[in-house]
């Protein structure tokens, strides 16, 4: 009989160090007796942001601090393959193609100082060699205990298109390549382990995939192979019901629905790429979102439709650094295609737009986009309405960095009455002001704006009234009853 086939993918955190990498490849060793078992693996913990960094220094000239942290680099990798691979040979053969991709790096930072410019394409390349480290590395560890392993480049198998930094998978042409390279090796009870984040246009163009996308990769690869599954390994226990940093009594959700888990993703939830759902919809293939440090515990199940927890609301989570953006003025309300120009300009200022609200008389709109994007969007808008603010017909566009967004989330609060008003009177009752409201048709979310100070206390506040604590744990209960 044919085994069930999961993709698993360990995060940088999860392969941070030797140990880590040691009982990643104790999980993987365990589930390989029952399942065919795909892996992808991020960067070793901190090494995409080092590279980055030299990247950076060297578009700045600094040849010094390129040099030293290629040296961390190796340092770090050598450290780690001395403990992880015994056989002197197989740990010959890994330093030599280790070594390759750091001569590659500096080649590339070399060609980055001389013309002192970093584009897109070279930040592409330099910033996915982590994963090229990472891969060969874990696969030698497998093999090392007795699991069959190939490390595979991710730009063999995912195609993308050729947007550099936020690469868009083409599905087709991947399933294509991931069913040819992979399936022959998953008959044989080998387990690939493939570098996430990268891809590579048609034409053989590395690209990546964004940050975090090492949990793209995974369920792009999941859709693409027709997995029974994908296991996302991280340091958490699964989607909680709150940033436990935050509020303390935050527990582990058991089940939660796709729609759920892309709005906790897409409101800020760390613990999803946001993203990662995407691929696996159309398949309904289940998504587990596990920690590798504890992996006896049974962590959140993503599923089509969830499982309802009885109150409507679900989960709270909130975005900080970013920055609110009003246009307004008596004159806007007759001023033609106001909101089209408005977000066109912001689109061709490449900023993402978070949320918006706008009020009923039409003096105002008001909109939220990351803090790193404000001042070229402010001064695209300003350049864009020029003549109107000189006639008065726009009175001011202004810009609030000290706010942040709550999203209320649950896939039934539309069943569930009342959710709306408990939520603003809890606020009310502590005080927290709120500066504008949005919440989309289908309902699934109220999403929020309040001044980032009060975050701990409108979360805090909201959790205690939806005894969301209680509700995750009652749940809990109950799944493991059934």
């Amino acid at each position: 009989m044919k085994k069930p086939l999961c993709v698993m993918k360990f995060g940088g955190t999860s392969v941070g160090n030797a140990v880590c990498i040691q009982r990643v490849a104790q999980i993987v060793r365990e589930a390989s007796r029952e399942r065919a078992i795909a892996v992808v693996v991020s960067a070793m913990k901190g090494v995409t942001n080092h590279l980055i960094e030299a990247a950076s220094r060297a578009e700045l000239s600094d040849r010094d601090r390129v040099a030293r942290i290629f040296e961390l680099l190796r340092k770090q990798h050598a450290e780690a393959l001395a403990t992880l691979v015994a056989s002197p040979e197989r740990r010959t053969v890994l330093d030599e193609s280790m070594q390759e991709v750091f001569a590659k790096g500096e080649r590339l930072c070399e060609g980055t100082l001389l013309l002192r410019e970093l584009t897109p394409r070279t930040l592409d390349a330099v910033s996915s060699l982590g994963e090229q480290l990472s891969s060969p590395l874990i696969a030698g560890t497998l093999e090392g205990i007795g699991v069959r392993s190939e490390a595979i480049d991710g730009a063999e198998l995912i195609v993308t298109d050729g947007y550099h930094g936020a690469a868009a998978p083409l599905m087709e042409l991947t399933r294509e390549r991931a069913q040819s390279r992979l399936a022959p090796l998953l008959a044989q009870g080998i387990v690939p382990v493939v570098a996430g984040f990268t891809g590579a246009t048609q034409q053989g163009v590395l690209t990546t995939l964004g940050r975090g996308g090492s949990d793209y990769s995974a369920t792009i690869l999941g859709a693409a192979l027709d997995a029974d599954e994908v296991v996302i390994w991280t340091d958490v226990d699964g989607v909680l019901t709150a940033d436990p940093r935050l509020v303390p009594e935050a527990s582990t959700i058991p089940e939660i629905s796709y729609r759920e888990a892309a709005e906790l993703a897409y409101f800020g939830a760390k613990v999803l790429h946001p993203k990662t759902i995407r691929p696996v919809v159309s398949k309904g293939i289940p998504v587990w979102i596990r920690n590798s440090f504890a992996p006896e515990r049974a962590g959140t199940k993503i599923t089509p439709s969830g499982r309802s927890n009885g109150g409507g609301v679900k989960a709270l989570t909130a975005i900080k650094d970013v920055a609110l953006i009003a246009i307004g003025g008596p004159g806007i309300v007759g001023l033609p295609d106001v909101v089209g120009r408005t977000f066109s300009t912001t689109a061709e200022a490449r900023a993402n737009v978070l949320l918006i609200s706008q009020s009923s008389s039409q003096n105002d709109i008001c909109f939220i986009v990351a803090a790193s994007d404000a001042k070229q969007t402010v001064e695209a808008l300003r350049n864009e309405f020029a003549q109107d603010v000189a006639h008065e017909k726009v009175e001011h566009i202004t810009v609030d960095p000290s706010i942040a967004i709550i999203a209320v989330v649950g896939e039934k609060m539309h069943g569930t009455p009342g959710v709306a008003g408990r939520t603003f009177s809890a606020l009310g009752r502590e005080g927290v002001n709120i500066i504008a409201i949005a919440q989309g048709s289908s309902e699934c979310n109220i999403s929020f704006v309040i001044e980032e100070k009060h975050v701990k206390t409108a979360l805090a506040a909201l959790h205690r009234e939806f005894g969301l604590g209680t509700a995750a744990t009652r749940e809990m209960s109950g799944a493991l009853r059934n």
